[in-house]
């Protein structure tokens, strides 16, 4: 008998032609590429265990009867306010589109109701997500290899991710309990440059941060803002859970912006609908040209994305556009109900922490956002990815190491716990579970 080389087709089947990792782009092959579907993947075996994994807003005001009326409030804005014929009106949304978006007045607008940020509509680009607004700039800064982005650490996944892809190192910075280590921020651009790297922004989360839930205090966004002046950086803030702060908001680093540092990154998945894929950027930086001519760095983000993804849904955005319409162009109005119960939510949050977590109150300790979606634990063990697999099949409750947040060997010692999607019942019961499993544990 003749043995059949394992790439070699047998008797009567056709080659099958095999790719190698090793050929492919690295990221393929990067650890942090594979965190959200790992997190994913335990969830969808683990379908019974409570999560406080998932960043996802609450689906419990969700209603398809309502994308159905904020696309007819769209189309009568059309028709009414850009005086279209409903032909017009309905080739606008469900044509190819322009490739900055139809609604950006609409984001414009909004910034200026909830934000007091006042730019001109043409520096807004309307992208898929915000996951697409991270690579359309990270995509314009790196020009050359030595071109590199810091980020607080720890940073959310997303934007190493984005970074990964475009080749643009992520350079860390420490968080610090002010949510941004100035010092070590000025250290590290310090280090990068006389390693001969250029960096070119900081990428950092001010409200209510995704992975840890803490915020920047105003005197830290103003200091903030001259350190990038002085060491020469962009700031992209990404300002996703701005609007779930309860009574304590802050003035964003755009609204503080006064030389136009800031490119603001936004999505309405957590305000609007997540389905819809509809994020945005802001970036009314000027861009000079070999001539001397002057452009909206906006303008040059649109041409990637016309090779990208050409445009963004127009139907998801009108949906969008519709829903801002109905709420007189505010976030906050539109979102009464959720911040109620996300401020809800994380009180339940703290109280049972306090409670159940009583015995082991000289070991375990947590901070005190004061919104968002998430909170930290500091734990005095391990807590990695073969823990939260026993954590679901053994106690059934899910969450996140904090380690999948960190570029190096940080959070290991520390576990995310997501609120946003809980009930009374499942958040009580979830932390009874949790309490059980660091039992054990400890």
């Amino acid at each position: 008998m003749t043995d059949i080389h394992p790439n070699q087709p047998a008797a009567g089947q056709t080659s099958r032609h095999t790719l190698h990792l090793d050929r492919l782009h690295a990221s393929l092959s990067d650890p942090a590429m594979t965190s959200m579907n790992f997190l994913n993947e335990v969830a969808i075996r683990f379908p019974d265990a409570i999560s406080f994994a998932a960043g996802r807003p609450t689906e419990e005001f969700f209603d398809v009867a309502d994308v159905h009326r904020y696309l007819d409030v769209f189309i009568d804005h059309l028709r009414r306010e850009r005086a279209m014929t409903l032909e017009e009106a309905r080739r606008i949304v469900l044509q190819y589109g322009r490739t900055k978006g139809i609604i950006h007045d609409l984001v414009a607008r909004q910034l200026a109701v909830d934000e007091d940020i006042h730019v001109p509509h043409e520096s807004v680009v309307v992208t898929v997500g915000c996951q697409e607004a991270m690579f359309l700039v990270l995509r314009a800064l790196r020009s050359t290899p030595q071109d590199i982005v810091l980020a607080v650490s720890p940073t959310y996944v997303g934007l190493a991710g984005a970074a990964r892809l475009v080749d643009m190192p992520v350079w860390p910075v420490q968080g610090g309990e002010h949510g941004v280590d100035l010092q070590d921020l000025r250290t590290q651009v310090k280090a990068a440059r006389q390693a001969g790297l250029r960096p070119r922004a900081l990428y950092i989360i001010p409200d209510v941060a995704n992975p840890t839930g803490i915020s920047l205090d105003v005197d830290t966004r103003q200091e903030l803002l001259r350190v990038a002046t002085a060491e020469d950086l962009l700031i992209l803030e990404d300002n996703a859970y701005g609007i779930f702060t309860g009574d304590q908001r802050l003035p964003s680093l755009k609204t503080l912006d006064p030389d136009r540092r800031v490119v603001r990154l936004g999505s309405f998945a957590k305000t609007v609908l997540p389905g819809a894929r509809v994020g945005y950027v802001v970036a009314d930086q000027d861009v000079q040209d070999l001539e001397g001519g002057v452009t909206l760095l906006a303008d040059h983000l649109s041409t990637i994305k016309s090779m990208l993804t050409v445009n963004t849904s127009p139907l998801a955005q009108a949906v969008v556009g519709g829903a801002l319409l109905t709420h007189g162009h505010s976030l906050l109005t539109a979102n009464r109900r959720e911040r109620d119960l996300y401020e809800r939510n994380l009180s339940l949050m703290r109280a049972g922490l306090a409670r159940h977590f009583a015995p082991f109150a000289d070991r375990v300790s947590w901070n005190t956002p004061a919104g968002g979606f998430f909170l930290t634990l500091t734990v005095p063990f391990e807590a990695d990815d073969a823990l939260l697999e026993r954590s679901a099949d053994k106690y059934g409750v899910l969450w996140t190491p904090m380690s999948h947040f960190y570029s190096g060997d940080g959070g290991s010692r520390q576990i995310r716990l997501s609120f946003s999607q809980g009930t009374p019942e499942s958040i009580d019961t979830g932390l009874e579970r949790l309490a059980s499993f660091f039992a054990d544990c400890c």
